[in-house]
């Protein structure tokens, strides 16, 4: 469970205000297990959005999480309230890897990784300070979270090449779109169980399938079979709200030997 699994400890959350770089960056924050800093693309473009990422560099052995870790740890949060003329901060994530350490089975990255994260500003046109709380997990044989508030001027350095490549290969890194011949047909389950069909080009055995366990949800981890010459993913639903939610979906990733494919199913 999350509690016995992370080391709650005031001097290692080490919550500070890093000091922003001269670049359309802020400086690295460093922690045991690796270190953190927040990337952007500098200029917004036409509709006031400005590209960035969450760089983490994890240290050989460490690992952090997906957008639903399970129910070993904490998924990484991005909280931007506190800065000036940005309106809202949208977290994407690479396809992950699915992961047991003998306390759970949880999805996620054994390796540095850079989340996407999408700005949109108030005023298109106005100056932008990013001021953002971030808290992650980052965990070897324990958890220790990571906390702590990045800053970032855009405006500062908006021509640093080295940052808009960052921007732009994390950003092209992301699971494609899911289409018919690459991704999940959802079949009949009941009230504990999500059930999907997956199709996808490649190798059976190195397919998997991710559901992100949002709006009260909680899933497990699933299990395989096959049906009529189709790969099928049974996932226990742990958890569910007392009313299925009528707008929107759950965030899912569908990984295969010929790479990802990512969308929304709707709510079990």
């Amino acid at each position: 469970m999350r509690s016995l699994k992370i080391l709650l400890l005031g001097a290692a959350i080490g919550s500070a205000s890093v000091l922003p770089a001269a670049a359309a960056s802020s400086a690295w924050y460093n922690s045991e297990g690796g270190k953190v800093r927040l990337v952007t693309s500098g200029k917004p473009d036409e509709a006031g959005r400005i590209q960035g990422v969450l760089d983490i560099a994890l240290k050989p052995g460490w690992k952090t999480y997906w957008r639903d870790p399970g129910d070993a740890g904490v998924p990484p949060q991005l909280d931007v309230s506190p800065s000036t003329n940005i309106a809202d901060a949208t977290l994407s994530f690479p396809a992950p890897q699915r992961h047991d350490d003998g306390y759970g089975k949880w999805a996620g990255y054994n390796h540095p990784v850079s989340l996407p994260v999408m700005f949109k500003l108030s005023a298109a046109k106005d100056p932008a300070v990013i001021e953002a709380d971030v808290f992650l997990g980052i965990c070897e044989t324990i958890c220790i979270p990571v906390q702590t508030r990045l800053t970032v001027d855009p405006g500062s350095d908006p021509d640093n090449a080295d940052d808009a490549a960052l921007v732009k290969a994390s950003f092209a890194a992301l699971p494609a779109p899911a289409r018919s011949d690459f991704g999940i047909n959802v079949l009949p389950g009941d009230h504990e169980t999500l059930v999907v069909e997956a199709s996808f080009p490649g190798d059976p055995n190195a397919a998997d399938f991710f559901v992100a366990g949002e709006r009260d949800y909680m899933f497990g981890a699933p299990s395989r079979s096959e049906k009529d010459g189709k790969l099928i993913f049974t996932v226990p639903i742990l958890d569910r709200p007392s009313a299925t939610p009528t707008d929107g979906g759950l965030h899912y990733t569908l990984t295969s030997s010929a790479g990802a494919v990512e969308g929304l199913l709707p709510f079990p």
